[in-house]
């Protein structure tokens, strides 16, 4: 028992010890956020151009200004740790700046792109910076966790606005397809 004493402690103190931050935490966020971005620009795409100005409620975003809040965060939230917007790019007044499906889906996509490339070009030194969120001191790290988590909140959203208008997610049908063939064998 006193030689086992010794292994079992020091298993005990790897087990409790603090893990570092992976070294390829930016892949895995940028992993998230391409998966938000697919499937919201499946959902941009399945959704009828004349359910764009849908919404369930008064005084709620509806489908299009749903896409475009996304977009206006992946262009803004950069801008607190110094990226640069797109010219021309107003935080305050984007979300309601276009209305038609193409332009709501070409601005998603490039909102996408640019987030993704100003989250590449962060170094590890870089992601400790201090930036302050809305008024929550956080780092450029937290920033990016910020729109993994946005991104997909306004996912789930999307996805109950569009089943709401009988509009069934791409990937849900693409995943019963090969349910059933595989059943099927």
């Amino acid at each position: 028992m006193k030689r086992l004493f010794p292994l079992l402690l020091a298993a005990l103190i790897c087990v409790l010890a603090p893990i570092p931050a992976s070294a390829d935490t930016k892949s895995e966020m940028l992993m998230w956020v391409s998966d938000a971005e697919s499937k919201l620009n499946q959902l941009a795409e399945a959704m009828p151009a004349n359910k764009y100005a849908w919404r369930p409620g008064k005084g709620v975003r509806s489908v299009g200004e749903v896409y475009m809040h996304v977009a206006s965060a992946n262009f803004g939230i950069p801008t607190l740790w110094g990226a640069k917007p797109p010219a021309g790019f107003d935080i305050r007044t984007y979300e309601k700046s276009l209305t038609t499906k193409a332009d709501i889906q070409k601005a998603l996509k490039e909102s996408f792109a640019s987030v993704k490339a100003n989250i590449e070009a962060l170094s590890e030194a870089d992601m400790e910076k201090p930036v302050n969120l809305f008024g929550t001191q956080t780092t450029a790290r937290g920033a990016c966790m910020l729109i993994m988590s946005h991104a997909h909140e306004h996912l789930g959203q999307s996805i109950a606005y569009a089943r709401t208008n009988k509009v069934t997610p791409p990937w849900s049908m693409a995943e019963a397809t090969a349910s059933k063939k595989e059943g099927g064998k």
